[in-house]
């Protein structure tokens, strides 16, 4: 039995149907409540935890069950999902009971399917009344000192609200997340990019050397609380053989990685720069966006604006999606700044080995962000991955550069004539405000590999200028976050 299982409900689990489905453990168990009210969990003697029920979502953005479940939905749809302890034999069967009985009272059904049931499970295992260990966070299997493990075998793993809550309580805590699952199982890329740097890990059991990094390929083993690199003795680490395996699918992906900046007026409005570049590269605006998956909220720049102003000073990270027909994800990245308002933006694109790459449209995407959006930088890179964006655990090639844009302040710095003779083959070509332009850097096709050279090449001669180096892109360009 899976131990995460999802009830997907046309109607609101209400108090009512809630407590209907937490009976099914009978009467000897007991009901708590943590997460400051967002988690009902069923707990044993002791206050075991066995069954954790997160908050019902409202999920409202088509496709998005299908692109993490691999279910067709339709929407709007309530999402209840149930976690089970794995220290408890039974409860992985409860959580389908509870699961079960929600989609029985409420109409529609339980993932996966088959997991569902409606008959009581009894808990008679004597580690039901074993006591939770103190300080152990919710739906956290294993919690030492340093690091906090996740247990997950599902064939998409993403960054739902309760990983992405406990993400940010092990960082509070200087602690670790490491996440393990089978061979099998892939992330969606924003788990995969919160993920990015140790400590934190995906963790793959393997057959063969037992444990590996499935972002790197490291075999791992634990010492001391955590998953470490398994090194030799000269201290070099040695890779799994199973993470050699390359995908030859053709499948690619295209990545463009831009920064904004705008001043911090009442009537500043935020998105606007990536539906421009969403609809430039695939004729529709994003679908939907929200701050965990599954992403539960029809796009609306408006309410992204009003998020964001709430949690001010902190930063904002959200998640938002593209329509089924043509898979998209986006993370942004929104920060009060000295200058003003700042987004960070990862957006990211899959085609299948037949489909065309829309890089025609890259040079006008320059213009644009560079003449109202505020663009500080923006690269575009292209490379092996898969069409629908999740990650396996398997050596990928880095993708290639396409092209270099720095906007209007950053030129301004180095000098436009410092920054228009860079040691490149292909000159730039200025874009935006003739008064303060921006210049775009072709670097190439997506298919020559030194079109790395010739991008650490370019961005050498611009720091060598001055602070121009404040104005890269903001991710790993290599691809990695």
């Amino acid at each position: 039995m899976t131990k995460d299982v999802i009830a997907l409900t046309p109607r609101m689990p209400d108090p009512a149907a809630l407590l209907v489905a937490l009976a099914a453990g009978g009467t000897e168990l007991d009901v708590a409540v943590t997460g400051e009210g967002a988690v009902l969990q069923l707990v044993g003697a002791g206050g075991r935890p066995l069954v954790s029920v997160e908050a019902p979502v409202l999920v409202q953005v088509p496709g998005e069950v299908e692109r993490l479940l691999g279910t067709p939905s339709a929407t709007p749809v309530w999402w209840t999902e149930t976690r089970a302890s794995t220290a408890v034999p039974e409860a992985g069967e409860l959580a389908g009971a509870v699961a079960g009985r929600l989609a029985e009272v409420l109409g529609g059904f339980v993932w996966p399917r088959g997991a569902g049931r409606v008959a009581p499970v009894a808990v008679t295992s004597e580690v039901s009344a074993a006591p939770a260990p103190e300080g152990a966070l919710p739906t956290v299997d294993v919690v030492t000192e340093s690091t906090a493990v996740v247990l997950a075998d599902r064939p998409l793993v993403p960054l739902t609200a309760w990983l992405s809550d406990v993400l940010r309580t092990t960082a509070g805590f200087g602690a670790a997340l490491q996440i393990v699952t089978p061979g099998h199982c892939r992330l969606s890329l924003p788990l995969r990019t919160a993920l990015t740097g140790a400590p934190n890990r995906w963790v793959v059991r393997d057959p063969e050397c037992g444990y590996y990094d499935g972002l790197s390929g490291a075999v791992l083993r634990w010492q001391d609380g955590t998953f470490t690199p398994d090194r030799d003795g000269a201290g070099q680490s040695r890779p799994a053989q199973a993470f050699q395996q390359v995908d030859d699918s053709g499948e690619r992906r295209l990545t463009v990685s831009f920064r904004t900046s705008r001043p911090a007026e009442e009537e500043l409005l935020l998105g606007g720069a990536l539906e421009t570049v969403w609809r430039a590269l695939t004729g529709e605006p994003p679908s939907g966006w929200g701050t965990a998956e599954p992403v539960n909220l029809p796009w609306s720049p408006r309410q992204l604006t009003d998020l964001a102003r709430s949690r001010v000073p902190e930063p904002t990270l959200i998640t938002v999606v593209g329509g089924p027909g043509r898979p998209g994800l986006a993370t942004v990245r929104v920060s009060r700044t000295s200058a003003g308002v700042e987004e960070d933006v990862v957006l990211s694109l899959g085609y299948g080995s037949s489909e065309p790459v829309p890089l025609e449209a890259v040079a006008g995407l320059a213009e644009t962000l560079a003449g109202g959006h505020g663009l500080i930088s923006m690269l575009v890179t292209v490379g092996p991955g898969r069409r629908d964006l999740s990650l396996a655990p398997r050596l990928v090639a880095p993708p290639l550069p396409v092209s270099f844009t720095l906007g209007g302040d950053g030129v301004a710095e180095v000098t436009l004539t410092h920054a228009r003779r860079p040691p490149l083959v292909v000159r730039p070509v200025q874009v935006g405000p003739s008064k303060r332009p921006g210049l775009h850097y072709p670097l190439g096709d997506g298919t020559d590999p030194g079109a790395w050279e010739a991008l650490e090449s370019l961005l050498s001669h611009l720091r060598a200028s001055g602070p121009a180096g404040s104005h890269g892109p903001g991710p790993d360009p290599r691809g990695r976050g």
